[in-house]
């Protein structure tokens, strides 16, 4: 994966330092030790240049960034992936249900990043695998990829900073209220490596949004918006609130109605809207509910 970064230094920069103008627009140390080690890496009006060189008003600063090895021990394996946008520094993905992020001991094939490694390797194209945002293996939806270790760094600081904002659909069992926040700390339950629960002693910080869309049968169709990113969280918390997620057979026992044609937890990544971390520009993508979920509604 190759990118390059072409900047003119304004007056207002004259004097800074190349390692301090990278720094103030989000190259973290690894990228710049990368830079380091790579052939023409940084340009300082066309000649190679040290970091603790000065940069002055209309110099023209170049950047390369250059990967190439692809993410190891990530098997290239054939996917119909559904890639809702593209361009040089992310990808936006709808992820099908039944599908990990990342492949695990167990599972070391059917997942989201051996079907990203497949798409880039038929290209060529070396690849390291970054998937910013996460969705559990049956949770379907929008997850953003990031396309090269900048873009990743960007994308990450600006999800620490809850800067991704995230909707979610959801079919709960029963009458859900017309909407409310639900504030309770989520913890591992004991003796459980997968299961969360509500623990107001050991828990962290959970906080929810949501709002009820639609009622049919016995089920209600519920927005969700995250303010916390804890495991499982809306499962857990539509639990503690007393609608669990149809199909959800960890957190929902008790609801048969729909269980057998609603094979996985009925939540999906809606919508997705955040600014581009290269270009500044805001993007807003909507997925409609896949169809295990649409025939309810």
């Amino acid at each position: 994966m190759k990118r390059i970064f072409k900047y003119t230094i304004s007056p207002e920069d004259s004097g800074s330092t190349i390692t301090k103008y990278l720094r103030d627009l989000g190259y973290s140390r690894h990228i710049l030790t990368h830079l380091k080690y790579t052939e023409r890496g940084i340009l300082q009006n066309g000649s190679p240049a040290y970091t603790n060189r000065c940069l002055f008003a209309g110099d023209t600063l170049t950047i390369t960034l250059l990967e190439t090895e692809s993410s190891k021990n990530i098997i290239p394996i054939p996917m119909n992936l559904s890639i809702i946008y593209e361009d040089e520094d992310i990808l936006v993905v709808d992820k099908p249900a039944d599908t990990p992020i990342h492949p695990s001991m167990d599972n070391y094939e059917n997942t989201l990043a051996n079907g990203i490694a497949w798409y880039f390797q038929k290209q060529g194209i070396p690849f390291i695998y970054r998937c910013i945002n996460r969705l559990d293996r049956d949770t379907t939806g929008l997850l953003i990829i990031a396309k090269h270790m900048y873009s990743a760094s960007l994308l990450s600081q600006m999800s620490a900073r809850r800067e991704i904002h995230r909707e979610y659909l959801s079919i709960a069992a029963g009458l859900v209220p017309d909407s409310g926040v639900i504030d309770a700390p989520i913890a591992r339950r004991e003796a459980s490596a997968i299961e969360r629960c509500i623990d107001f002693e050991r828990g962290e910080r959970a906080v929810t949004h949501f709002w009820r869309e639609a009622v049919q049968d016995g089920c209600s169709l519920v927005r969700l918006k995250l303010e916390t990113g804890r495991t499982h969280q809306i499962r857990v918390h539509m639990q503690y609130l007393g609608h669990p997620l149809v199909g959800d057979f960890l957190y929902c026992s008790d609801f048969p109605a729909y269980q057998k044609r609603m094979q996985r937890q009925a939540l999906h990544s809606h919508h997705l809207q955040f600014q581009h971390p290269i270009t500044g520009q805001q993007m807003s993508f909507t997925s409609p509910l896949p169809p295990d979920m649409a025939w309810i509604f």
